[in-house]
């Protein structure tokens, strides 16, 4: 699909059928990846509602007129920080810049705001990098400084994007199921003048 094709504007609570397809993509794209995030039709559906609470940032990506082929989403968390929460994209759409756009958007939405930082958690529930199945402790770091991408874990993916690992959470998920953290400055924050 041609990037020019895609349209990415704000999912809006009256736009009912964007609102459940971006539920069921949560549940189709997440079933390998993350089985537990997602289990319900009711748990999607909830999470996308709240997207569009006052102040989150809720943007989808739609092809052939209503098509919804993508969707990520914003959280305000600090003062100058947002979470990326979630992003998804329809796996016939994947690999197409389709992730890429929306994380632009996004990026470019948080800097308007004020936001200096854009971060995003990606679990490892299912054993796709080599810091799953193991005790990260004594020094989570170690690990985290040795990552390997062993069957497709969409860490790489935010890389490639700009972002870079900042941290891990072992065990986030049970044990041997952590969360691996990546951030991005997304503005420039201008110097401040030390006090004299």
């Amino acid at each position: 699909m041609e990037p020019s094709t895609i349209a990415i504007h704000d999912l809006r609570s009256s736009d009912k059928n964007a609102i459940q397809q971006a539920a069921q993509l949560l549940l189709d794209e997440f079933r390998t990846l993350a089985p537990d995030a997602w289990e319900t039709w009711d748990d999607a559906l909830e999470d996308v509602q709240e997207s569009l609470q006052p102040g989150r940032i809720s943007r989808v990506a739609i092809a052939h007129g209503q098509e919804v082929i993508g969707w990520i989403g914003g959280v305000p968390t600090y003062s100058h920080a947002w979470e990326l929460h979630p992003l998804v994209v329809k796996s016939s759409y994947q690999r197409q810049g389709v992730g890429r756009q929306l994380v632009a958007d996004l990026e470019t939405q948080v800097s308007d705001r004020g936001g200096l930082t854009l971060y995003v958690g990606s679990d490892d529930e299912a054993g796709l990098t080599s810091l799953a199945h193991q005790d990260l402790y004594p020094d989570p770091l170690e690990h985290l400084a040795a990552i390997q991408n062993r069957q497709g874990h969409p860490y790489t993916f935010y890389q490639k994007v700009g972002f870079v690992l900042v941290g891990v959470i072992p065990d986030a998920n049970g044990w041997g199921k952590p969360d691996i953290w990546l951030a991005k400055r997304v503005k420039k924050s201008e110097p401040q003048e030390a006090p004299s």
